[in-house]
């Protein structure tokens, strides 16, 4: 019998495409998933390819990007139990992906659409020494940002507004209005964090602001202009869009 399960998943997305599957090729995380449980499912590969397990993730990581909490469902058929599911598939996914947990989930329960909010964390680096183990989840920053000045800037972008110009999909027919309930910005040692937490996120939207706050914090931009680029909704007209290695994804609400 199928059932809903609600998967908890971490990833280094360092070597990946990004989370949805892609023609052409097998580095995404979605499609790790998908293939492992294929072969859990369907061990004597008879199903048609439109009968393999779809996840469904709570969003679509961009190439390189990490998360510590991805949520994803999967309807599956199979006598295993939760915690047999998921050592199972950490027996056979690759070693920078892992489930951490798997739970019997309602029938209605959809891992995006139930979603009420997301967390992420931008991460960079200001040390004079190159970071050699966090190479891979930090963005090394030229200098020393205006901390107060990116405070401000953050403050002004913090509620429900339309951020058309810190998406990067020209094409978008859906709205792009947004609530960005909060910013974080603290300074920890050499390590800058920018926290973000509100009820979804456009395309590249994180890594937008984050490139468009570090310009004010260098004196690129000031904070007041903010305001100005929100009632923009031009991309162009916002900050560059940060590197994915820093960016990660903390937490999925419901």
């Amino acid at each position: 019998m199928l059932r809903n399960y609600k998967l908890e998943i971490m990833y280094d997305g360092s070597r990946y495409k990004g989370w949805e599957h892609q023609p052409g090729t097998d580095m995404t995380i979605q499609g790790k998933l998908e293939n492992v449980l294929k072969r859990m499912t369907d061990p004597d590969d008879t199903l048609p390819e439109d009968k393999v397990p779809e996840v469904i993730g709570a969003g679509r990581t961009d190439a390189g990007v990490h998360a510590r909490a991805m949520i994803a469902n999967v309807r599956l058929d199979t006598s295993l139990s939760e915690n047999g599911i998921r050592d199972y598939m950490n027996e056979y996914l690759p070693d920078d992906i892992c489930v951490t947990d798997v739970r019997t989930a309602s029938d209605r329960f959809h891992s995006r659409y139930n979603a009420t909010g997301k967390t992420y964390r931008y991460t960079c680096f200001t040390g004079g020494l190159k970071p050699v183990f966090d190479r891979k989840y930090v963005y090394v920053l030229d200098g020393e940002p205006d901390l107060d000045k990116m405070r401000k800037a953050a403050s002004l972008l913090v509620g429900e507004h339309d951020f058309a110009s810190f998406c990067s999909n020209p094409k978008m027919k859906k709205s792009t209005v947004r609530r960005l309930d909060r910013i974080d910005i603290e300074k920890k040692g050499r390590y800058i964090y920018f926290t973000y937490h509100g009820s979804g996120f456009l395309q590249h939207m994180v890594r937008i602001l984050t490139g468009t706050i570090l310009e004010t914090g260098f004196g690129l931009r000031s904070p007041e202009s903010m305001s100005a680029l929100l009632e923009a909704r031009e991309r162009a007209q916002a900050g560059f869009t940060a590197p994915p290695q820093g960016l990660c994804l903390m937490k999925v609400d419901y």
